[in-house]
């Protein structure tokens, strides 16, 4: 009974849940991942390139939606998203090249500080 329950909550929410609420839900999965190699550093090195793939394709979705023509956000807005993707590549691409524990804040705090900015706090 109780497992149908949360079942028919699940699939409700996954209706109801805005897009905005989804992507501030998927940039603080990305953030928890980066942080948690972070904290677990050097022992969490296997997990860095996941981690380090599943931000990079979150915000490669931002930018594919925010350059195409039919985007419904305003023209400074969606230039400010495009750059913030291209700095999120940038980090990407460094941290791979010269993996360091610290590199990790700068992405943890921009996926936070934006994923708080889409949820309105």
């Amino acid at each position: 009974m109780y497992q149908q329950g949360a079942l028919a909550y699940q699939q409700t929410a996954k209706i109801v849940e805005s897009s905005r609420e989804r992507e501030s839900a998927l940039l603080m999965k990305a953030a928890a991942s980066l942080q948690k190699v972070k904290d677990e550093w050097p022992n969490s090195f296997d997990d860095l390139q996941p981690a380090l793939n599943f931000n990079r394709k979150l915000w490669t979705i931002f930018m594919t939606a925010v350059t195409k023509e039919d985007s419904p956000l305003p023209v400074e807005l969606r230039q400010n998203i495009a750059n913030l993707g291209l700095f999120v590549m940038n980090q990407t691409r460094e941290m791979l090249l010269e993996p360091r524990a610290q590199k990790l804040d700068v992405l943890v705090r921009l996926n936070r500080q934006i994923a708080a900015g889409l949820r309105g706090s």
